[in-house]
């Protein structure tokens, strides 16, 4: 079996994270005994070719594709070269987008109705074999089997298929080892650092956020502190990183915590490393007993979504934490030496000049060590998308309405448009997003606008972009790469393990 991570040419650096979710199907179908390869084509500038070649010469009969929402169009294209060459190829595809427009549709199904999120279904029943909805380590074994259903439905609580807390214990950890994980390149504090996820979904409702009514996403699943920190030892010992970034949505959702913390520093005194950590947190649930234990733990950076400095548009998304609380967090963190990166986004209900520039001002107050925003986009699986209404006199328009004031929503096709998702800062963002005081073009300026000033007058520099790599098929490889690379193909690290 092949798994395949497509590109995300939305990015400004693909080859910073690693795709751990295909990787941990990967490491199931490993234990139960299948030969599994991975084509990791993250930065791949020209990854139809690769894959239709590497199709060409695969023994695979089954490819599993997996889909965020912005990565859709490269997905399908990878289907397409695939087919191309190989008709007996089944095409499975699974990750966050099935599963947020699976859950899209059902909440029509619920409302009597048949819309987007039905047609958008159709388009992924026609491009794809199998469909995973949910968690995969379970799903995938049955994707495999002789004529499985087109759609396998692991977002559901009551089936065999959904992940507990209870078990998360149980799976092998992500078979890094199918990829090149040299070729990924983060640092924290100038530790090379590699990520993991030490636990599952988020139960907050915000507006903006996938899979509100998901519960794969919306139910919090905690690993225990133990499986956590093994995880850890092994990056450690496996390829010798003291950096890691916990990839969960907000660490502080665990009411075990700070027992999880205490361990992390047990175990970096026991193995005589100096942790390097950063991760998520909820704003208005920090406190200073968190703060100090992260640190102590490794952390030196916490990413936190203050979303907005406008309390009507906090209101407006839902999102359960205040102005106050939000600057409350930034000083619990610099009390406790932690850097914050602030991650804020506009184009919400109700946004308007006035909001956008209270968005600037509370920044330039509480000054992050760095920043981000991003113009919101509806996708499936969320409020903003799932309870839109048809715009009544703008067909492909649909309208959100939140405590009186409204988001305007272009129509779009996911399986070829992904430049909704995020631009190059400074002049390469779109907005398929309005409301009714700013159109998508002011707020596309005025979110540039916000961005300049802030990192001038808070002398924060802009993030660099990497060039995307080239497969030269010729050469058989990109430039230097690991000389203990069992076969190369699309210039990334292909590996067969039984």
């Amino acid at each position: 079996m092949c798994l395949i991570t497509p590109p995300s040419a939305f990015l400004l650096d693909e080859r910073v994270f690693m795709s751990l979710g295909i990787l941990k199907v990967g490491a199931v179908l490993e234990r139960a005994g299948f030969t599994v390869e991975v084509l990791d084509l993250s930065g791949v500038s020209n990854f139809e070719e690769v894959a239709r070649l590497h199709a060409k010469n695969s023994d695979a009969k089954i490819f599993g594709i997996t889909s965020t929402t912005p990565q859709l169009p490269s997905a399908r294209k990878i289907a397409e070269s695939i087919k191309s060459v190989r008709d007996d190829a089944r095409l499975i595809l699974g990750g966050p987008h099935v599963t947020l427009t699976s859950v899209a549709r059902k909440n029509e199904v619920k409302r009597g109705i048949q819309s987007r999120a039905h047609e958008a279904m159709v388009v992924l029943e026609k491009h794809f074999d199998v469909l995973v909805a949910g968690d995969g380590e379970e799903a995938i074994l049955r994707a495999v089997v002789e004529n499985p259903p087109k759609l396998i439905d692991a977002d559901d609580p009551n089936s065999d298929l959904f992940l507990r807390a209870g078990n998360l214990e149980t799976y092998p950890f992500p078979a890094r080892h199918l990829i090149d994980v040299d070729s990924y390149k983060y640092k924290i504090d100038g530790e090379r650092a590699l990520s993991l996820i030490a636990q599952l979904g988020c139960p907050f409702p915000c507006g903006f956020c996938g899979g509100r009514l998901s519960p794969s996403f919306r139910r919090a699943r905690i690993r225990s502190a133990e499986n956590v920190i093994a995880e850890m030892v092994h990056l450690h010992k496996e390829y010798g990183v003291k950096g890691m970034m916990l990839y969960d949505d907000e660490l502080n959702v665990n009411q075990g915590m700070l027992p999880l913390m205490c361990g992390i520093q047990d175990v970096q005194s026991e193995l005589g490393v100096s942790w390097r950590l950063r991760g998520f947190v909820k704003s208005q649930l920090l406190t200073d007993e968190q703060a100090k234990a992260m640190y102590d733990a490794g952390f030196r950076w916490i990413l936190v979504g203050f979303e907005s400095g406008s309390p009507c548009i906090l209101k407006n998304m839902n999102k359960r934490a205040t102005r106050e609380e939000n600057t409350r967090c930034m000083e619990i963190a610099r009390r406790h030496g932690l850097k914050v990166k602030a991650l804020l986004s506009i184009g919400h209900p109700g946004e308007s000049g006035e909001t956008i520039r209270a968005t600037e001002d509370w920044l330039l107050k509480v000054a992050p060590d760095d920043f981000d925003v991003s113009i919101i986009t509806t996708y499936p699986g969320t409020p903003y998308y799932d309870f839109a209404l048809p715009h009544s006199s703008k067909p492909g328009i649909w309208v959100y309405t939140s405590n009186g004031d409204n988001l305007y929503s272009v129509d779009v096709d996911f399986s070829t448009e992904a430049e909704y998702y995020k631009g190059k800062p400074d002049g390469g963002y779109k907005s398929f997003v309005y409301t009714d005081y700013l159109t998508r073009d002011e707020l596309v300026a005025m979110r540039d606008s916000l961005e300049r000033n802030v990192r001038h007058i808070l002398n924060i520099p802009y993030n660099t972009s990497s060039l995307a790599i080239r497969y030269e098929h010729s050469m058989g490889q990109t430039g230097p790469l690991p000389s203990n690379i069992l076969r190369q193909s699309a210039g990334v690290l292909i590996k067969k393990a039984l």
